[in-house]
């Protein structure tokens, strides 16, 4: 069922991008919230809401990060801050590995030709959660390489990771940041406890009361609403004309993504033999979630073919 803009929390990722990109807010939104989840203190950040890297091949693995936050300078942090709703059994076993991902397509993308390594930026990557990612029920995971041998050796390579668990009660964390995490679930006034959280709720209702995000917020529904209702019958007679498994359409899924990267829409379906309109149906999904794999948009494409029928 379709929440309205104003039920969305900031663990919603539509409320959450568009926030980060609100002219005049989005900036002084982000510095508040590394100050209070890492006390940090910056003048001036660069923010890249929804940042896509691409795959080095049409045969590669990219991926887009929700909020990619540069600090000004040549020695600035990066953070990526990723809201993460998802807590699929088989996507929480795969989290650190795509973590490592995330890590790998920035440093990657960061240093330029010739550049020594020295030059390399410090990384933190934020994950924030409703779910408890590693079942100790922390707050607060941070991880960090170190030398198994010597646990206590100094070893920065300039990357981290903070997992925070909106509901973990174990670890050290100011008062402020867990009232922070408890409104980003629950983003209500009555929430908003701290003079920041405040400021904070003030920004996110302005964005909730825009006209303009709740038109594109609409948009975002009912076309996701349309490919559902216009492809998904279709495509159920189809595939039904077909004998079409799961297993098939997560092939399917898988040839669309890759060729999409470096070709047409009508190149693909040219080279792959697929119909246009479910060339358009697939990429849609992709687009509409960019964080699941190719047998979670053949799950979902499949459920609402069922659905609908």
């Amino acid at each position: 069922m379709k929440r309205k803009l104003e039920e969305l929390n900031l663990l919603d990722d539509f409320l959450f991008g568009s926030v980060l990109s609100y002219p005049d807010i989005g900036e002084e939104f982000c510095r508040k919230i590394l100050k209070i989840l890492l006390h940090v203190e910056m003048d001036r950040v660069h923010i890249v809401p929804q940042k896509v890297y691409y795959g080095s091949d049409t045969d590669k693995h990219g991926t887009r990060l929700d909020v990619f936050i540069e600090e000004d300078g040549e020695t600035g942090t990066i953070y990526d801050v990723e809201p993460d709703k998802n807590d699929d059994s088989e996507l929480k076993h795969a989290l650190p590995r795509r973590v490592r991902f995330y890590h790998s397509k920035i440093d990657g993308r960061s240093l330029k030709s010739g550049d020594d390594y020295s030059k390399l930026k410090q990384v933190i990557v934020l994950m924030i959660m409703p779910y408890d990612p590693f079942g100790k029920d922390r707050v607060l995971y941070t991880i960090r390489s170190k030398c198994e041998e010597e646990p206590d050796m100094d070893y920065d390579d300039g990357a981290a990771t903070c997992f925070f668990y909106t509901k973990g009660k174990v670890g050290e964390l100011s008062e402020e940041a867990r009232q922070l995490l408890c409104y980003m679930e629950d983003s209500c006034e009555g929430n908003a406890k701290s003079g920041l959280l405040k400021d904070i709720h003030r920004m996110v209702e302005t964005v909730r009361q825009d006209e303009e995000v709740s038109l594109k917020y609409m948009k975002v529904y009912e076309r996701e609403r349309m490919i559902e209702r216009r492809g998904e019958a279709r495509g159920e007679a189809r595939g039904e004309a077909r004998g079409e498994t799961k297993g098939e359409m997560k092939g399917e899924v898988k040839i669309v993504r890759n060729m999409s990267k470096s070709m047409k829409q009508d190149q693909i379906s040219v080279s792959s033999g697929l119909e246009p309109e479910y060339i358009e149906e697939i990429l849609t999904y992709i687009r509409d979630y960019p964080k699941e794999t190719d047998k979670e948009i053949a799950v979902r494409i499949l459920a609402a073919r069922k659905k609908e029928k």
